[in-house]
């Protein structure tokens, strides 16, 4: 038990508690089977649990003693169980002398079986019944399960003799884990110890190969459900990758294979150093530091650190905020340094099983005989410090990176270019020998171009670029890297942390160029054989785009900063240092002319063009653009974006190649509307012209062929029927989204009604091309976020949305019903954007743009056209762009006679109107409104 410091409450033993619990057995005659004594029985244990884990969160809070808290909670529930087992044998089935024969063993199995508890762990028991069964150790058992079960307590359980432990857990490797696990806590000790040995002896000494091979299966497994990378910004602490069973499992292996029964026993044996021991011990109370905050914050058994969590975690564990670093983001940093540290005592670990198979664990032999590695070590060809051991790079003695310390990044070219993994022994070694990357090999002109090599290697620059980052080499080699490893983002766009997004961004680059993406990136595939004398180029932008994240200057500016200081030591001239500078310093410029601005506008692409300069720049920006918003993470990038890109990418070269001006606009637009003349060229004459009538300029030139065809089908077909409104949907598997595309009377607040209905389906619009037909309708496409895999599946949920919104348009359900359920998303809460609000005259020759920027909401599209729509304003385009949490939409306005906001007066008014909407949920703005309407009443 965990003993009392000097002013502190000590937490209760089982004698403590038995003696109250005997009192109430004792003041009832000694009755502990009344109903009336087990209510009270009950109720002093619940409240015994409630202060000892209220105790166990103070302190944890005064010390920070993660594993200590753990250790705490399961003296705290021994105990409990211990007195209610003493309690139930004397005062409710009143025995007081069984044979030793008779007696049941009570113990704990599995996690808590360690001797460590989670405030929200199951309790996880084995009753193990004597030869000589009575039917009172399976009423015992069943006594003590229901008390823990109406205690609020999750309790896992088994009642089996010694013959069905070691007969299952011989088949079964849940059972075999959980009784290697096993601690006695009360009753037949005698019986406890002959099932562990007889285990030990039936069980470990002859199952050891197939219990590591399980395990580790088990745990790639669980990787792969998790979420393979280690560095995911909402990780699990249990079960992700670096997480708490990742220890576990270096443990179990351990006590299988070197019958150890606690961690410090490691060190004697070699497996671990005292400097990895220490490291192991720092790992996990950090993580049951975590877990024990996680669950006493939450109120139950939560694992994943969701963002709605973070935050305050990070302020119960007394993290600050830093100057670039919020304290969400220092203690998240932290979380993944652990994991990583984890990571090498794994790596550290399977080395040391390696190198002592023969003299402590022989039953490895097997296992080791049965990885995919064959064959001896071997010399690698003209080289003398490394070898090749079962496939895996090797040190060809200890001395090897003392001697040269360019080795250290040479060991790393030789995997790549010979395609070998590597092994733990040699990665030991090189992070023992991190001290001798200083500024004489940073310098070193051989180190800097075979790092350049590895970096945009033609095999797996991504592979080797994340070992060197595991080993510690890559941020001492490249000091401004070392500052973002493990560094996340609080947001809800990035998924992973910032070097594992440079190093993902480089992987995809490298399978554009292999011709692996070529269906997902037509363009950037077709561009990249045009590059070959600038790929190294990009491989470098890539890796330095966001190194500047975390610091108090804008990172692509403090990026390009870098970029200018590191590429001179790279060996790369003047002008390509200017030219990845320069990719630095405007990497997200075409991600967001793409998708934040009107592509019809020939300002946009004036400007766009007046940035880039050049068509080599625009391709470089164009593949790099692509590879990054890949990298952000699974689902960010969509055939949606892919296809602003392209068409930004065309008409931008056009400008840059002389092409691009009003007369060959006009001319480009009279061609599509021949091209589409001949689409048609089955229908009637009047027909025919009676659709290429309808569309402007903009409409042709920004609308596919293919699209215009099936929009002139469209219309044709609502005219037939004399629909003055309709709807059509389609699905688009290649860009990810639904399309609705809506024919309706135009007015002004069209777009806020379609997006009202659109939020009220749930649907998350991700853009909206809005145009006028020259009889005064409109022809808006609406792009939604796909929901279901399957066609048929989405179709029928684009017809009922598409269905809703003729209703609402209808006036058959109105806008305050649909939008009445809306809710704000859990995790939105846990983040704070700016509320933001510009409007710009110079970015279109034609209309007043309006940006606003601020937190992502349910219904929060229809609420900004509406209030723009309510300040007599006609939106003529609009897109919207979401980042995770926060969104960034453009409008493209004229006052109701065509004409740009030039009065500043009435700019202040829009500004403070859409402030106030992003301000406020539609909750606040309703309130709002109604005070308004009372003042105006009264």
């Amino acid at each position: 038990m965990d003993k009392a410091v000097t002013g502190k409450t000590a937490l209760p033993d089982a004698a403590t508690i038995g003696a109250a619990l005997e009192g109430f057995a004792r003041d009832a005659g000694g009755d502990g089977a009344d109903t009336g004594v087990r209510a009270k029985v009950l109720a002093h244990l619940k409240q015994v649990l409630a202060d000892g884990r209220a105790e166990a969160e103070r302190r944890l809070f005064e010390d920070g003693k993660g594993h200590g808290c753990a250790k705490r909670l399961s003296d705290l529930q021994d105990a409990i169980i211990r007195a209610t087992y003493d309690f139930a044998l004397a005062h409710v089935f009143k025995v007081s002398d069984l044979s030793r024969g008779e007696r049941i063993a009570l113990a704990a199995v599995g996690g808590y079986g360690r001797g460590t508890l989670a405030p929200g762990s199951d309790i996880d028991l084995l009753f193990v019944l004597p030869y000589k069964q009575t039917p009172l150790g399976e009423q015992l058992a069943e006594y003590m399960l229901y008390m823990l079960w109406d205690m609020g307590l999750k309790v896992g359980h088994a009642t089996r003799n010694i013959d069905d432990c070691v007969r299952l857990s011989k088949n079964d490797i849940t059972i075999s884990t959980t009784i290697l696990e096993a601690r006695f806590l009360i009753g037949n000790e005698t019986l406890f110890k002959e099932l562990m040995d007889r285990f030990d002896g039936e069980v470990v000494q002859k199952t050891a190969v197939q219990f590591i091979q399980a395990k580790l299966a088990e745990r790639d497994a669980r990787h792969q459900r998790m979420g393979e990378a280690r560095f995911v910004v909402e990780p699990n602490v249990k079960d992700g990758k670096g997480g708490l069973r990742d220890l576990h499992t270096l443990f179990w292996i351990a006590k299988y294979v070197y019958r150890v029964r606690r961690r410090a026993e490691l060190v004697k044996l070699g497996v671990f150093t005292r400097k990895d021991y220490n490291l192991f011990v720092k790992c996990e109370d950090f993580l049951w530091a975590v877990r024990c905050h996680l669950h006493f914050l939450t109120g139950k058994a939560e694992e994943r650190l969701s963002f709605d969590v973070q935050r305050d975690l990070a302020e119960r564990l007394g993290y600050q905020s830093h100057p670039g670093l919020e304290d969400v983001e220092r203690f998240m940093k932290h979380y993944f340094l652990i994991a990583k540290d984890v990571g090498d005592l794994t790596r550290i670990f399977c080395a040391a099983l390696e190198d002592q198979e023969i003299k402590n664990a022989p039953a490895l032999s097997g296992l080791l005989q049965a990885l995919p590695f064959t064959g001896r070590s071997r010399k690698i060809r003209g080289i003398k410090e490394f070898v090749i051991d079962r496939q895996r790079i090797n040190v060809a003695d200890e001395e090897v990176f003392k001697r040269d310390p360019v080795n250290l990044i040479r060991m790393f070219h030789l995997a790549d270019r010979y395609g070998l993994e590597y092994h733990p022994q040699a990665l030991q070694l090189v992070r023992r020998s991190l001290k001798l990357i200083d500024k004489a090999l940073r310098t070193d002109v051989n180190a800097n171009a075979l790092f350049i090599k590895i970096l945009s290697s033609k095999n797996d620059p991504a592979l080797n670029l994340r070992r060197m980052n595991e080993a510690g080499v890559l941020g001492r080699f490249v000091p401004d890297f070392g500052r973002i490893v493990a560094m996340m983002q609080f947001n809800m766009y990035h998924h992973y942390t910032v070097d594992e997004h440079l190093i993902r961004t480089i992987g995809v680059l490298a399978d554009i160029e292999k011709g692996t993406l070529k269906e997902d990136h037509p363009l950037a595939a077709t561009l990249m054989p045009g590059l070959k004398g600038e790929r190294t180029l990009l491989y470098v932008a890539l890796f330095l785009h966001d190194i500047a994240k975390g610091r108090p200057q804008d990172h692509s500016t403090a990026g390009a900063e870098v970029a200018r200081k590191l590429c001179p030591r790279f060996g790369f001239s003047p002008e390509d240092t200017a030219t990845i500078a320069w990719l630095v310093q405007d990497h997200l410029l075409m991600s967001m002319t793409a998708q934040a601005r009107d592509l019809s506008d020939r300002k946009t692409i004036e400007d766009f063009v007046a940035r880039v300069q050049t068509v080599k720049r625009l391709k470089l920006l164009l593949v790099l653009t692509v590879c990054d918003i890949r990298g952000v993470g699974p689902g960010v990038w969509n055939g949606w974006k892919g296809q602003l890109l392209r068409t930004l990418y065309a008409e931008a070269e056009l400008a840059l190649t002389g092409g691009f001006s009003e007369t060959s606009r006009k001319s480009r637009a009279a061609s599509r509307r021949q091209a589409l003349e001949e689409r048609l060229a089955g229908w009637t004459e009047a027909d025919r012209e009676a659709v290429l009538r309808l569309h402007y300029d903009n409409y042709l030139l920004t609308v596919d062929l293919e699209d215009q065809e099936r929009h002139a089908e469209f219309i044709r077909a609502a005219n037939a029927e004399g629909k003055a409104l309709a709807t059509e949907v389609r699905t688009d598997a290649f860009q990810a989204m639904t399309e609705i595309t809506v024919l309706a009377q135009d007015h002004p607040r069209l777009l806020s009604v379609i997006a009202a209905a659109c939020s009220s389906a749930d649907a998350s619009i991700d853009g909206a091309h809005i145009f006028t037909t020259s009889d005064g309708r409109a022809l808006d496409v609406i792009q939604i976020e796909r929901e279901f895999v399957e066609d048929e599946d989405e179709l029928r949920r684009g017809r009922r949305i598409g269905a809703l919104i003729e209703d609402v348009l209808r006036g058959k359900v109105s806008l305050p019903d649909v939008q009445a359920h809306k809710r704000r998303r859990r995790a939105l809460s846990a983040f704070h954007v700016e509320p933001n609000v510009k409007i710009n005259n110079t970015l279109s020759n034609r209309f007043t743009v309006i940006e606003v920027e601020g937190l992502d909401r349910p219904a929060l599209l229809s609420q900004l056209t509406g209030a723009i729509s309510d300040l007599k304003l006609d939106i003529r385009s609009a897109h919207i762009t979401t980042f995770g949490e926060k969104v960034i939409d453009s409008f493209y306005v004229t006052d109701l006679v065509g004409q740009k906001i030039e009065d500043t007066a009435r700019q202040g008014r829009i500004r403070k109107a859409l402030l106030s909407v992003l301000k406020n949920d539609q909750r606040g703005a309703t309130k709002k409104q109604a005070g308004k309407a009372a003042v105006a009443a009264e």
